[in-house]
């Protein structure tokens, strides 16, 4: 006969577990006679730790300082969501990292983007910026905070032009206390200053003098002045949360970006992360200058090769061009917030990523969760594991533009996975084309998610023209779901199931976009993995981005807010298409399908002059189509959003 266990003391109704064996009742039989027999988890991690504290939002990462053996919880947020406390019995502090969006690089013998701004209250830290000053305690109550994630600035459009200051972070924006962090410095243009930030953009192409941006106290230090020779020019590097950008070296390369500043807050001592590192300058006379560590994009020279874009969820600046190269866009910021939860014992049979556990009805399981490349090594194995595979979003196309295509969506169980390193490659979402510069480009494809033999394929870049000088078609292109077909001239919507921009067929994995056979002025949604992106309904109606799939089960763990809200109010879900655009007057699609925005694609725009919605980041989520307009500013597609790894295997 198998165990039952014993009731000890009070009954059921007034019971509550305890380490030592205490508590009583039937709950003692629940967590002494299963979990702690079966070696895996003393109390379960949505119950008050000592901190007194439970809360939900963002991507849940459990993991124990091995110093003092004190376990905390992470909330990660690599998107805008809500920390939500629903039960404080303690102190209730919480501890903070909150990073602005990286700012863009400059055209043009240009200087680098700065880092978005470093700034956190954790015991022990370094803060970013020379004077390093901590932020202060930070209690909370029983209530909703709102997280706003910063955007990465786009990079300079047009030659000589400066690149677009990073996004504000905020921990609590609108309470009576928020914490804001700075966006990163625009990178100066040919002939142009940086900006300021939380660390300052790099200065252009010094005539005449010029200087660069200065950091925010506490969140960054200041981006470098760029160097001229003659009529050529180098760009100096933005500035990062641990170091100044850097001047050119010589008389070829332009100067690199500063370094950014490592924090353990997400993922624990183990596994230190860098954020906020500056982009390098542009040069005209010599290789452009390395992105400082911590996500910052690589500038470049006369002749490429191409332009780093900070990494998305760092907050690194992008990378200065050289001689009218494209100049890189800045990296999202992230929020992240932890406090002291439970012991947790369960016996760890893998690592990488952040990591949770969850009971969705068919037993405890431990969950990694991956937003960025990692290894996912097996410490007791092999394992069989639940996975969800999810590929970077396509970008949006502006001017009319068309939605760009979902990440591939992938997800399968009883995969054996031996002992690693096995490594997690994240796919990053495609940049939005940009209208009326030239050459005009479609959206980009977004990069592949890679997870052992499961590959989910980057969405396809949404498509685009040229006025008035033809040049690329209106179509979009093929990817784990296709791109939409941009408006004002006929295409068709490209195919899902593919490598991006190929004919090459792969595993089902997503949907085609939506076409514009008449070309009709509005533009069409891209696929999404639950569906096709739908086609204008008339010329004054963008067409909306196809639907996406809700993660399995296993997956939606209520404290974590993975994925995105998907049709009738459920959350977990993933890979939309991005709706297309529309002018003025005009009615822009929705992404994710009607009635969104859902599943993480970005929603058209339409009027004028407006830049599509970014899919939403660890989505796959496609970019949404840019506005009308004939005449500059540009009219810019939205990026698409990061993909992200989910494995799951009984604890």
């Amino acid at each position: 006969m198998g165990y039952l266990g014993r009731r000890i003391g009070k009954s059921q109704d007034t019971g509550n577990p305890t380490a030592d064996g205490t508590g009583a009742g039937i709950l003692d039989l629940f967590t002494n006679g299963y979990f702690q027999r079966q070696g895996n988890v003393f109390n379960d991690p949505g119950l008050p730790g000592p901190a007194g504290l439970t809360a939900t939002g963002g991507v849940i990462s459990d993991y124990t300082d091995p110093g003092p053996g004190t376990v905390y919880r992470a909330h990660i947020f690599t998107s805008t969501g809500t920390f939500g406390v629903s039960a404080v019995t303690g102190t209730g502090l919480v501890e903070y990292l909150v990073v602005g969006g990286g700012g863009g690089g400059g055209r043009w013998s240009a200087g680098g983007g700065g880092g978005g701004g470093f700034y956190t209250n954790v015991l022990g830290a370094t803060q970013g910026g020379p004077s390093g000053t901590l932020g202060s305690t930070y209690p909370v109550s029983i209530s909703s905070y709102t997280v706003t994630v910063g955007a990465g600035g786009a990079g300079g459009g047009s030659d000589g032009a400066n690149g677009v200051k990073g996004g504000d972070s905020v921990f609590g924006a609108g309470s009576p206390n928020p914490i804001p962090s700075t966006g990163g410095g625009y990178g100066g243009g040919y002939n142009n200053s940086g900006g300021p930030g939380g660390s300052g953009g790099g200065g252009g192409h010094p005539f005449p003098a010029n200087t660069a941006g200065t950091g925010t106290a506490n969140q960054g230090y200041s981006g470098a002045t760029g160097n001229a020779s003659g009529n050529n020019g180098r760009g100096g590097g933005g500035g990062g949360a641990g170091g100044a950008g850097s001047p050119a070296p010589g008389p070829g390369p332009s100067g690199p970006g500063g370094n950014g500043q490592s924090s353990v807050i997400a993922q624990g001592p183990n596994n230190p992360i860098t954020y906020s590192g500056g982009g390098g300058g542009g040069s005209d006379l010599g290789p452009g200058g390395t992105g400082g560590s911590g996500g910052g994009g690589n500038g470049t020279g006369p002749t490429g090769p191409a332009v780093g874009n900070g990494t998305y969820s760092t907050g690194g600046g992008g990378g200065g061009s050289g001689n009218g190269l494209a100049s890189g866009a800045g990296g999202s910021g992230i929020v992240v917030v932890r406090y002291q939860i439970a012991q947790l014992t369960a016996a760890q049979k893998a690592t990488g990523g952040a990591i949770s556990y969850y009971n969705d009805g068919s037993g405890m399981k431990t969950i990694h969760t991956f937003t960025s490349l990692g290894d996912f090594n097996v410490t007791t194995g092999p394992l069989s594991v639940e996975y969800v595979v999810i590929g970077g979003g396509g970008g949006g196309s502006g001017g009319h533009g068309g939605g760009g295509g979902a990440g591939g969506y992938r997800t399968s169980t009883g995969l054996t996975v031996n002992p690693g390193p096995n490594t997690v490659t994240i796919g990053a979402g495609g940049v939005g084309g940009i209208n009326y510069t030239r050459p005009v480009s479609k959206g980009t494809d977004g990069g592949q998610t890679i997870f052992l033999s499961i590959t989910s394929e980057g969405g396809g870049g949404a498509g685009g023209y040229d006025i008035p000088a033809g040049g690329p078609p209106g179509s979009g292109n093929n990817g784990g779901s296709g791109g939409g077909a941009v408006g004002q001239t006929p295409g068709t919507g490209g195919t899902g199931n593919r490598v991006a921009s190929t004919s090459t067929p792969v595993p089902s994995q997503g949907s085609n976009g939506g076409s514009n056979p008449s070309g009709l002025q509005s533009g069409a949604g891209g696929g999404g993995a639950g569906g096709a992106g739908a086609n204008p309904p008339s010329t004054n109606v963008a067409g909306s981005g196809g639907t996406g799939l809700q993660a399995p089960t296993t997956f939606r763990n209520p404290q974590s807010s993975v994925g995105a809200p998907g049709p009738g109010g459920g959350s977990y879900w993933f890979a939309g298409g991005g709706g297309g655009g529309a002018g003025d007057p005009g009615t822009a699609g929705t992404g994710g399908g009607p009635g969104g925005p859902y599943a993480g694609g970005g929603g058209g725009v339409a009027g004028l002059h407006q830049t599509g919605n970014p899919g939403r980041q660890n989505t796959g989520g496609g970019g949404g189509g840019g506005s009308g307009g004939v005449a500059p500013p540009n009219n810019i597609g939205g990026s698409g959003g990061s993909g992200i790894v989910l494995i799951a295997y009984p604890s």
